[in-house]
């Protein structure tokens, strides 16, 4: 076969240096507007972002030639480049060191995509604390949760 095809879609998941509430509903739309012009340029395209103060969600269809670890790394560096050369005021902005990426078939996506965009709704049952295990329990990563929190 003289090319080759890829359909990688991904849930990321990544949260704020302890979770710290920094991500401000004022400028988050902006956050994930510039997350979706790094994805574009270097790993893929962005198919959904949303989050709340401690963490973000994307959905992200990766490039075939992009590992899922790099474009972790180059959206959480530029994104905070970004929120530092931004907000000055916001110097001690960080992302935590892990990430969840979670594979998402193609029938899944519209789900996935809904998931994302109703975050305030789910956080008003459901810590980020809890989603984040449930995802990996519901995705069958073996964990052990005194690694997990940075």
């Amino acid at each position: 076969m003289p090319q080759s095809f890829v359909c990688l879609n991904c849930h990321m998941v990544f949260s704020t240096k302890n979770r710290a509430a920094l991500i401000q509903p004022d400028w988050a739309p902006r956050l994930y507007d510039y997350i979706g012009g790094i994805v574009g340029r270097k790993c893929g395209r962005l198919l959904s972002a949303g989050g709340m103060p401690d963490h973000v969600h994307l959905a992200v269809s990766l490039d075939k030639k992009v590992a899922v670890a790099d474009a972790l790394r180059l959206i959480k560096t530029n994104s905070s480049r970004w929120v530092h050369e931004t907000f000055p005021a916001m110097r001690h902005f960080a992302w935590q060191t892990g990430y969840g990426a979670f594979g998402v078939s193609y029938s899944d996506l519209d789900r996935v995509k809904q998931y994302i965009a109703n975050q305030q709704e789910h956080h008003r049952v459901r810590t980020f604390k809890e989603e984040f295990l449930a995802l990996l329990k519901r995705h069958q990563i073996e964990y052990d949760e005194r690694y997990i929190w940075d």
